[in-house]
């Protein structure tokens, strides 16, 4: 019951500061006004949030440890890297705004504040870290997960910025389905072969 009182604070301070950012850009809303608009003081928001861009990027920390939690709870036989493929193109399917594919005005909104304002991107390569580390650890461990972890999440990412960029150029989520698929396809072929060809070197 603590943890999801805890989990229901987060949310709602994120969701006023994100409302606040939406509405007067991110470097125009200070932690104090957010604060105010929670009804909690400075201090008790920075237990909750340690640095004012973890207010708008919450719902990322949400999903830190997803591709770690995709790859632990794969069905018995498939490798991590089938069950990576499978929960992107399910997330395609279902329009998931982590896939970059989703055109709902909201989302849209908060993409093109994040992609907008640059501490926020950088603070999200933190949390991409984060989901590198954490896959890297359900990959094993050492220098070879590491390595291929990095691939992954980077390899996510990328998928995910170029179905956006589609999308804020006005196509839609529907219509890009099919491209979005096939480069996600694409990726995962490029992701177990390897960047050389068999039979080159």
């Amino acid at each position: 019951m603590r943890e999801r009182k805890k989990q229901l604070t987060y949310r709602a301070i994120s969701d006023a500061a994100v409302a606040m950012f939406l509405e007067r850009g991110f470097d125009k809303v200070s932690v104090a006004e957010v604060a105010a608009a929670a009804d909690i003081s400075k201090p008790t928001l920075f237990r909750y949030f340690p640095a004012k861009e973890d207010l708008a990027l919450h719902r990322f920390a949400d999903r830190e440890d997803e591709a770690a939690r995709v790859v632990g709870g794969r069905a018995p036989g498939a490798s991590p890297l089938e069950a990576l493929r499978r929960h992107f193109l399910a997330g395609l399917d279902r329009r998931d705004p982590a896939t970059g594919l989703c055109d709902a005005p909201q989302v849209l909104a908060f993409h093109r504040l994040l992609y907008g304002t640059p501490s926020l991107v950088a603070r999200l390569y933190a949390y991409q870290g984060r989901s590198e580390a954490a896959l890297a650890r359900a990959l094993g461990g050492g220098v070879t997960a590491r390595l291929a972890a990095g691939q992954v999440i980077a390899v996510l990412r990328i998928l995910a910025e170029e179905n956006w960029r589609r999308i804020d150029a006005g196509e839609s989520a529907d219509r890009g389905y099919a491209g979005a698929v096939q480069a996600a396809e694409e990726a995962f072929v490029q992701l177990r072969s390897g960047l050389e060809p068999e039979g080159r070197g």
